[in-house]
């Protein structure tokens, strides 16, 4: 099945890392956020891969051409330049298809443009930019049981702040970014059908008040909710709280 990834924002509110390189090639435990989603999802057999590029694409571009000489062994001969690839990398098999889908282009407009890459099967899509620990094998079954055009992943957000537990005038407890108990959010991890296609108007169209608003309107959106880990990484302090996890060996999303 086919995974549509949304890589082309230009992710201003990380500005210290993206002023230079698109948000999904911003790094976890050295490797760009981006790998992290892809590996997450190849966890589940699911390899073949559309990224929708847009603000400096050619980054993402060169990372996945030089991958094999950038992650295997390799010989060159001088002179002649030929390059011979030595063994194999956890990521055999992979097929990566790079779409440039424009600059500006709204997220909905960025889906519509890779209709050509889809065919007429069911797909996953998500954004480039957070990691869950989403269990992708009940997503897809909840999506077919229920027969819709599409399966949103509704998640429980993290507060933004540290919270405080009060009693008799001190702290009982402290808890950094707890999650928060009531209310769902739009955490990604989508599951289409191919007819949602022509639901989209074009470039200016957005994924979120566009083709999801339509759906709830004809009652053709179906809602998987996940209680487990979830996470964007919407500012610098975000980045360095992903990364420590991964460096502590504690990352939820790791499931390869």
């Amino acid at each position: 099945m086919k995974v549509v990834i949304l890589a082309g924002g230009f992710g201003t509110r990380l500005r210290e890392e993206t002023e230079y390189r698109p948000k999904p090639m911003v790094q976890i435990g050295g490797r760009p956020i981006l790998w992290h989603i892809m590996k997450s999802y190849a966890g589940y057999g699911h390899n073949d891969f559309v990224i929708c590029l847009g603000y400096r694409g050619g980054v993402i571009r060169d990372y996945f051409l030089d991958y094999e000489t950038q992650n295997r062994d390799f010989t060159i001969t001088l002179g002649t330049g030929k390059v011979e690839v030595l063994g194999k990398h956890s990521e055999d098999g992979w097929q990566v298809t790079l779409a440039e889908t424009g600059e500006k282009t709204m997220t909905g407009g960025r889906l519509k443009r890779i209709d050509r890459y889809i065919g007429r099967s069911t797909f996953m899509a998500t954004y480039g930019d957070g990691v869950a620990n989403v269990d992708l094998d009940a997503l897809l079954s909840f999506h077919q049981d229920r027969g819709k055009l599409a399966t949103v992943t509704a998640v429980r957000p993290s507060s933004r702040y540290g919270e405080l537990s009060i009693a008799d005038g001190r702290v009982t407890l402290f808890q950094e970014k707890p999650q928060v108990n009531e209310g769902w959010i739009n955490g990604g991890y989508f599951v289409f059908e191919p007819e949602v296609f022509k639901l989209i108007a074009g470039d200016e169209d957005t994924l979120e008040t566009g083709l999801l608003g339509r759906l709830v309107e004809t009652g053709e959106l179906a809602v998987y909710q996940h209680d487990g880990f979830w996470q964007c990484m919407d500012t610098y302090r975000e980045m360095q709280q992903l990364n420590e996890l991964w460096d502590r060996g504690e990352a939820p999303w790791k499931i390869w």
